[in-house]
């Protein structure tokens, strides 16, 4: 087992408090989360993955709502041929490389 050491510092009460529940959320403590922190910081020699709850989750049935609601929306669209399709996409990509020139 590798040698073990203690690091202490002192941080606002709050902060810790809201990283822990979000910690917990995760489905681990801090120690573990600190743990993860170091070791993905040296395996990417940087600053470490991104780990966050979403903001905001949704049902599966306010999913299903959304996805009948686009479906609603685009049976009033006029069918495209594949040729129009294509033709849609070039005059796109020529409107975006010039753009970029």
């Amino acid at each position: 087992m590798a040698q073990q050491v203690l690091h202490q510092f002192r941080w606002d009460k709050q902060l810790r408090e809201d990283c822990v529940a979000i910690y917990s959320a995760l489905g681990m403590d801090l120690n573990t989360a600190f743990r993860m922190f170091m070791e993905r910081t040296r395996a990417v020699r940087g600053l470490p993955f991104p780990a966050v709850l979403p903001e905001r989750t949704i049902s599966s049935r306010e999913a299903l709502e959304v996805f009948q609601k686009m479906r609603e929306e685009a049976a009033d669209l006029p069918e495209m041929t594949l040729d129009e399709i294509n033709e849609e996409i070039r005059q796109a990509r020529a409107a975006r490389k010039a753009r970029a020139e």
